[in-house]
């Protein structure tokens, strides 16, 4: 603007000077766009002497080359010599240059963004010649007051202590631990279902009915090796008195003993049976006093949980050893981890992990319990569990999700806050800022560990940059338009 109000001026001091002929064509001169040379780079000319500037970037690093003309006709690149001065906010970058073809070539890349204030100066036979221009990329101008109002938060750039982390892909899944598969263990017809998939279920709690003509055989056993006891247990007490008073030899007594102890061990057996056929001891006791029916076979849950699995309806025949209900206790979940042959060394158990959900960026601490001793015959590759709690059950065994393990921590030398990254172009960039002035600055990042990125090449400590609510200033840059024009 400053340039604009000058050359304004001269215009108008001309017109009093010269007449308004003369001020015509000095406007006209004044207003020359120089336009682009054959080779599409900026064309500068000063009397017969013309150069022309292209940034070129076509298979290489950006690299300036000088193409220069006399009276329109090419001259060789050993006729003229040439340095390049590009203010950028924060340095100045010059660039020296050497004959190559047809043209002169600079020493040095010229990185991204294009965006900084130019001077060409060139010499050709002792005469010498400067142009001045500017090409801004990526660039605004936000006051402090702007800045304030807005919410973005500068701060420096600079070191910072990050963790090494990989990450391998995982599967949620259920607890084996805490999982039960319900077997009837004898055969039956199916009386009652009480419980269906999706339902909890409390340990112990009937969740089907059989009717079984095996447990009704089972408990006829039992009642009948009651009896059995109670009447050796009556005739040995008899025998015994005989004896002591003598009026039976011991031989009798002897006899009645040994029939009681076998009547107690046929009792013993037959309740242990029924215990193991998952009779209650109370349901057990009952029916000594015949209040029980013989037939009915209630299966309980055995443990707290969710069933998950159900294979059974009323009036179905099952086997002794179908697994017709499954039960899973769901408060906790394994995360199974699969162990590239690459990282095979890098997991061991007591690690720390992060579980990533990605789909829903929610994430849990855990602990890494077990790791494969064996590796896969076709995968070569192993596998770890982490134990997760499940209070609410949003980890469903199934999902896929990925595990963060750290190996260790480390100071990077240049790092940079997750928040401040934006996209300008087709690069990752933040904003730095000099005085009232905001650039992007296109980045080649490392890690990222938490809040903070490494920062492998694009910046250098110290400088300012914008973090919280950056995407207001990326917002000002796009409405500025400033673009990629060479």
């Amino acid at each position: 603007m400053k340039v604009r109000k000058q050359t304004l001026a001269a215009l108008a001091a001309m017109t009093l000077l010269l007449g308004t002929a003369a001020c015509k064509r000095a406007e006209t001169e004044a207003n020359e766009d120089p336009g682009k040379g054959p080779h599409g780079g900026k064309l500068l000319k000063k009397d017969d002497f013309a150069l022309e500037v292209k940034i070129f970037e076509e298979g290489v690093p950006p690299e300036y080359r000088l193409y220069a003309f006399n009276g329109g006709k090419p001259l060789p690149p050993t006729e003229f010599n040439a340095t390049i001065t590009l203010e950028r906010l924060e340095r100045t970058d010059t660039i020296n240059f050497s004959p190559r073809g047809d043209y002169l070539l600079g020493d040095k890349e010229i990185v991204e963004p294009h965006s900084f204030d130019v001077t060409v100066k060139a010499t050709r036979t002792g005469q010498p010649y400067q142009w001045a221009f500017s090409s801004y990329e990526g660039r605004t101008e936000i006051k402090p007051e702007e800045l304030k109002n807005a919410g973005v938060v500068i701060e420096r750039v600079g070191p910072a202590r990050m963790k090494n982390v990989i990450e391998l892909p995982a599967q949620i899944a259920l607890n084996a631990d805490k999982t039960a598969h319900v077997v009837p263990r004898l055969r039956g017809v199916v009386a009652e279902v009480r419980k269906n998939l999706g339902d909890r279920v409390t340990r112990g709690e009937v969740i089907a009915v059989l009717s079984s003509g095996d447990l009704a055989t089972a408990k006829e056993a039992y009642i009948e090796s009651v009896h059995r006891l109670e009447l050796a247990r009556i005739s040995v007490q008899r025998e015994e008195a005989l004896w002591k008073k003598k009026i039976s030899p011991e031989e009798d007594y002897l006899i009645k003993k040994n029939v009681f102890e076998e009547a107690g061990l046929t009792y013993q057996a037959t309740a242990q049976r029924l215990a193991a056929l998952g009779v209650p001891a109370n349901e057990i006791r009952s029916l000594e006093a015949g209040k029980s029916d013989l037939a009915r076979y209630e299966l309980r849950a055995p443990l707290t949980g969710v069933v998950i699995g159900k294979r059974v309806t009323v009036g179905e025949a099952v086997e002794g050893t179908e697994m017709i209900f499954t039960v899973a206790d769901l408060s906790t979940v394994w995360t199974d981890i699969t162990i590239p042959p690459s990282q095979l060394g890098a997991v061991r158990t007591g690690q720390q992990v992060i579980v990533h959900w990605d789909d829903q960026d929610i994430k849990v601490p855990g602990t890494v319990t077990y790791v494969e001793a064996m590796v896969g015959e076709q995968t070569r590759s192993s596998r770890a569990r982490v134990v997760i709690p499940n209070p609410k059950g949003m980890w469903r065994p199934g999902l896929f999700v990925n595990v963060h393990l750290t190996q260790n921590e480390s100071v990077v030398p240049i790092a940079v806050k997750a928040a401040a990254l934006q996209t300008f172009r087709d690069w990752d960039v933040v904003f730095i800022k000099v005085g009232d002035l905001f650039e992007a600055r296109p980045l080649k990042l490392g890690r990222r560990e938490g809040e903070w990125l490494e920062v492998l090449s694009g910046l250098t400590p110290g400088l300012e940059y914008a973090t919280k609510n950056s995407c207001v200033v990326k917002a000002d840059v796009m409405k500025s338009g400033a673009s990629h024009d060479h």
